[in-house]
């Protein structure tokens, strides 16, 4: 006699309870029950360049252990739109409704960290695309909208929060020198290194990898180059930055390994790249 589904279903999952000692009700499978799916240790150096262009932005980064990421960021009518280019942007897909509004959803759900029980910083870098002065006023107003999950500046005072929003791109400096309350630092480039802005107005400094540096992974890196690697990274941790740098190899072969390597040994901050899993595997293995 044929059961009904229902009644199918059911019987076989109160059987597989019986055998596996577990009971199990309808709709729920075994693996499930058995096996939550287990956390994810967090990358320090891992940063997702142009999160949003993955199937699901931030929400693929999160699940690889990013602590960075990235977003493009145009004001078009008075909203933040998240794209590379202004002729693909979406209504729907917002700065808050893609990145701040999950972030504030998670941060409450681990009780103040982007990870559970992770005491680092999870930074939020805006790469602003349109007029730099307007489009930082609109990214202002909802970094303090969603303030209870962002990192302040007050005057000398730092109010530490689970995400730390960092602006590239367009920036207007002076703007952002002179509020009383901020809500992000900004991202400079290598040559203000020794400018002696204060690392909580700029916490991060960015560069190309190429044209300062020839080298692509193939064969050792030349003496020259790595002792200006070196120089950069220890100058920028003199001054209290962040070092990041992009458009370094990033096709799965030996050359990007060899890259990553050095960027590792010198001592840089954050790892560039769109290969989430290639990443992942690589810092994990080390």
């Amino acid at each position: 006699m044929r059961l009904p589904l229902r009644l199918a279903a059911l019987t076989t999952s109160a059987l597989l309870g019986v055998l596996l000692g577990v009971p199990l009700g309808p709709g729920i499978a075994p693996a499930t029950a058995l096996a939550p799916a287990p956390a994810v240790a967090p990358l320090a150096q891992a940063h997702a360049h142009n999160d949003y262009e993955h199937a699901r932005p931030l929400l693929d980064a999160l699940a690889n252990g990013f602590t960075s990421v990235e977003a493009d960021v145009w004001l078009v009518d008075g909203k933040l739109l998240v794209a590379h280019d202004l002729a693909d942007v979406d209504p729907k897909r917002t700065l808050s409704s893609l990145y701040l509004d999950p972030l504030t959803k998670r941060v409450r759900a681990n009780k103040g960290s982007v990870y559970p029980h992770w005491r680092g910083r999870f930074q939020l870098l805006i790469d602003v695309k349109s007029e730099a002065t307007a489009t930082y006023r609109a990214i202002h107003a909802e970094l303090r909208a969603h303030r209870r999950i962002i990192t302040a500046f007050v005057g000398d005072d730092v109010r530490r929060r689970a995400v730390r929003a960092v602006i590239s791109g367009g920036r207007d400096r002076d703007l952002m020198a002179s509020q009383r309350v901020r809500y992000a630092g900004y991202d400079g480039g290598i040559d203000e290194i020794d400018a002696g802005t204060p690392a909580t107005l700029m916490p991060l400094v960015s560069e190309s990898w190429w044209p300062r540096f020839a080298w692509r992974g193939v064969g050792p890196m030349p003496e020259d180059e790595r002792a200006e690697l070196l120089d950069i990274v220890e100058r920028a941790h003199a001054g209290g930055y962040r070092v990041r740098f992009w458009d370094t190899p990033d096709i799965q072969s030996p050359g990007r390994r060899a890259v990553w390597t050095e960027l590792v040994e010198t001592g840089v901050d954050y790892l560039n790249t769109d290969d989430l899993y290639g990443l992942k595997q690589f810092l994990r293995r080390r």
